[in-house]
């Protein structure tokens, strides 16, 4: 029989239980489906998703097989594949966001309906959101009592690698057709070398992270100069690697005495408390986390927000973190922290514009993540200290980049020799952002002091 492999975010073979239930079936068909969860992705997370698909396509073709690419609705799409090849199952690994849950519910019960066989698996995650509750039966809300709960359970082992037969493929899409890549324009040549595409290279990071990082990783990973971060969450967000491969791996250093393991390991468990959040509130990219909140008064889109996207606030290190973000499609997350706190407390900005930024720039963006992180540091999200942590740039600057590396990696303007990375920012951005700002300097639009004043002021407003 004919089993499909319904690809999504799980671009590998390692620990793949969809791939694994249908290769158990029969003759695997892989099928990836450009559907409107695709189309509505931004612009660098629907060119780094072609490059991750475009590399997994050429390895099942080594193998023998054929990525069947089709466009349209997943419903319709699956049913009329399952009509062309006489296919009697299909399996994909689940994703949680409010769209994906929603499209993946009226598949399974269209497949059935037919009498197809349709299963859903757990690749994404460690821990499904569901299975991970208080002792009320509730959500956890904040972090750490969170990390405690799951610390205790562990993460299951993956799953090996199947050994798969192939099936004949009906007609397919061509990749280069769908021009995922179009969006990035002249920015896509910069970003490109600082990408690490594919399950291979995923796991040769995650090598290379604990062999020379980790034990540095607990003590350095805020100084955003110093490569001591894994840059696995690129690889994460496409399924390159799978959270339980890195937690087993991570595991392994922590038992072995690697200083920095265990916060390796609540790092990771970050990421999983974000989407614990998010399938319980599934409109936790729009709507405020916190209670009250909808009468903050933040700003909508502004020239302050502009010049913040541009990289162009004057705040050295905000205007680094935004241009590291151009250059490579990722950015720092102590940097993150920084340019995030500025927007919506220093400019009073609402978060949902920064989150919308980061959603169409970062490579390594992904839903849950980019939605809790934004709240977390505008304050109204799930931090234990919310509104009153408003991070100083200037101070967070002497503090971890004490000598200024990461501000002339990235900043050119005023520097007697700019450096290659620096001036890479104006090779990555429209050419009539280059032309208008390469030899201006930028003028904040509101002193530190002022805006922190101002940011705590309408904070008390909001409470009284």
């Amino acid at each position: 029989m004919t089993a499909i492999w319904w690809i999504r975010r799980d671009f590998r073979f390692e620990d793949n239980p969809a791939l694994v239930a249908a290769a158990a079936r029969g003759a695997v068909l892989p099928v990836f489906i450009r559907d409107e969860t695709v189309d509505g992705l931004g612009a660098a997370p629907k060119w780094r998703l072609g490059l991750g698909l475009a590399h997994l396509v050429e390895r099942i073709e080594a193998q023998g097989g054929q990525v069947v690419l089709r466009s349209g609705s997943a419903k319709d799409v699956l049913k009329q594949i399952v009509a062309e090849t006489g296919a009697e199952a299909v399996f994909w690994n689940r994703l949680y966001d409010k769209a994906s849950i929603a499209r993946d519910t009226e598949v399974k019960s269209a497949l059935k309906d037919t009498g197809i066989e349709a299963q859903s698996s757990n690749a994404h995650l460690l821990f499904e959101p569901w299975t991970v509750s208080t002792k009320t039966g509730g959500y956890y809300k904040v972090y750490t009592p969170y990390w405690k709960a799951v610390r205790e359970i562990g993460a299951g082992q993956p799953v090996k690698t199947p050994q798969v037969t192939w099936a004949g493929a009906p007609e397919s899409e061509a990749l280069e057709d769908w021009t995922l890549g179009a969006e990035m324009r002249r920015g896509a040549a910069v970003v490109l070398p600082h990408c690490h595409v594919g399950e291979t290279s995923a796991k040769r990071r995650l090598s290379v992270f604990l062999d020379t990082h980790v034990g540095d990783y607990k003590a350095r990973r805020d100084f955003p100069a110093d490569p001591v971060c894994s840059g696995l969450s690129e690889n994460l967000s496409y399924g390159e690697i799978s959270p339980r491969t890195i937690w087993h791996a991570g595991l392994h250093a922590m038992e072995e005495g690697a200083a920095g393991a265990e916060h390796f390991l609540k790092e990771l468990v970050w990421r999983e408390f974000a989407y614990h959040l998010l399938y319980h509130e599934p409109d936790l990219p729009e709507r405020n986390h916190r209670d009250g909140w909808d009468a903050f008064p933040w700003r909508g889109d502004n020239e302050d927000a502009e010049n913040w996207r541009r990289g162009r606030t004057g705040v050295g290190f905000v205007d680094a973190a935004m241009r590291e973000m151009f250059v490579t499609g990722t950015m720092h997350n102590r940097a993150r922290m920084i340019a995030a706190s500025y927007l919506t407390k220093h400019l009073l900005t609402d978060w949902r514009v920064g989150l919308k930024w980061f959603e169409d720039c970062l490579i390594d963006w992904d839903p849950a993540s980019n939605a809790m992180g934004w709240q977390w540091v505008a304050g109204c999200g799930p931090d234990a200290a919310p509104y009153f942590r408003i991070f100083n740039p200037d101070g967070q600057a002497e503090k971890f980049d004490p000598d200024g590396t990461y501000l002339r990696r990235w900043i050119a303007e005023g520097a007697g020799q700019p450096t290659q990375t620096a001036l890479s920012y104006f090779d990555a951005v429209p050419k009539s952002w280059a032309l208008l700002h390469k030899d201006a300097p930028a003028t904040p639009a509101i002193s530190l002091k002022s805006g922190r004043e101002r940011a705590l002021l309408a904070y008390e407003t909001l409470k009284g």
